[in-house]
């Protein structure tokens, strides 16, 4: 089985991190795993994007012209990647700032995440968002377990910030709730 994805919004939203925690629990879990991070020259605010792409075979290119699925955090970024999003794909956007109306294709699953909004709200952190969306993503498609993620936290967070891993845990659960997920 493969899966690929591209994951995009501004930079500081964590994109390039859940990328990351992706890639490194999906090889925790003994997969095959590429992964692609881009961001733009600003240090915060510009674009930032990372495709992952998650195999029990071996992975001939890091490059994905027909994504499975789609996490978008802005509204930019949906309209750069929505075109590339193969026919029956899952779509996965932060509904606090994507307008879901714009989405006006019906071969996609879509599945809005009040992302901003559950992180400020529920959790107490805006910068929990990326990880909200992720753990709804990864509720929908199975590509990894969430005790995975959550085993993976401390690889992609520094110690100077390990207090937060608890968060981190909270949010992934709650985006996995919204996916239909109840652990």
């Amino acid at each position: 089985m493969t899966s690929d994805i591209i994951m995009a919004g501004f930079g500081g939203q964590g994109i390039l991190m859940i990328g990351n925690l992706l890639a490194i629990a999906a090889m925790a879990e003994g997969k095959n795993v590429t992964c692609f991070p881009s961001y733009g020259v600003e240090m915060r605010g510009g674009t930032a994007n990372c495709t992952v792409i998650v195999s029990d075979e071996e992975i001939g290119s890091p490059v994905v012209g027909r994504p499975a699925s789609l996490l978008i955090m802005n509204g930019p970024s949906l309209e750069k990647f929505l075109p590339m999003l193969a026919p029956g794909g899952d779509l996965i956007i932060n509904s606090s700032l994507v307008d879901g109306s714009a989405v006006d294709r019906k071969d996609v699953r879509l599945l809005p995440v009040p992302a901003d909004d559950i992180a400020r709200n529920r959790i107490g952190s805006r910068q929990m968002a990326s990880m909200i969306a992720l753990g709804a993503y990864v509720a929908r498609t199975g590509v990894v377990r969430l005790e995975t993620l959550n085993d993976c936290l401390p690889k992609v967070i520094s110690k100077k910030y390990e207090k937060f891993i608890p968060l981190n845990v909270n949010a992934l659960k709650e985006g996995a709730a919204l996916a239909g997920f109840h652990a």
